[in-house]
């Protein structure tokens, strides 16, 4: 084994190109995330105003702490999360402390679906997941625009046929 392979580690393999996933990923789990902790947010510094329980005033604080925190964490964890194709196989990674890298063999795949709810699609993004025979290798990309979404799930789907043509 070469130096240059012993320093990449397993979740950086050599001669891999690594495909970020869009920017807007990060925009929409923020608003997801506002969404589940402003409207609480809310109702606590509502609740803590309208009593005199001074306690109370805690757990917006909590909340804002938390809001804050989020708010550094997700868009480190959008540019953690990327797709490479290779000849045989497509290698997802994601995650920034507990890493994660899946490796599915197009041969592998059954079918690849394109999918994008009412927040994906008001930020102009969608997810691609990979189905496979086992279900602990199922994959998800998500963050991909609407077309590189169409594009990599015509190019799986084809280069899936393709493999399982040969066995």
């Amino acid at each position: 084994m070469t130096t240059n392979a012993m320093q990449a580690g397993p979740f950086d393999p050599p001669q891999v190109v690594w495909v970020p996933v869009s920017a807007r990923l990060a925009s929409a789990r923020l608003a997801s995330m506002g969404i589940s902790v402003g409207i609480p947010f809310v109702g606590a510094v509502v609740a803590a105003a309208l009593t005199s329980i001074a306690w109370l005033w805690a757990i917006p604080a909590v909340l804002a702490l938390l809001g804050v925190w989020l708010l550094w964490l997700i868009p480190r964890q959008v540019r953690a999360v990327g797709y490479a194709e290779r000849a045989d196989d497509l290698l997802i990674r994601k995650g920034i402390m507990f890493r994660s890298m899946v490796v599915v063999p197009y041969g592998r795949m059954q079918y690849v679906d394109v999918e994008a709810g009412p927040l994906a699609r008001a930020f102009g993004i969608a997810s691609v997941q990979l189905h496979t025979a086992s279900q602990g290798t199922d994959a998800v990309i998500d963050g991909l625009p609407p077309e590189e979404a169409a594009r990599l799930r015509d190019q799986l789907a084809s280069r899936g046929e393709a493999r399982l043509a040969g066995l």
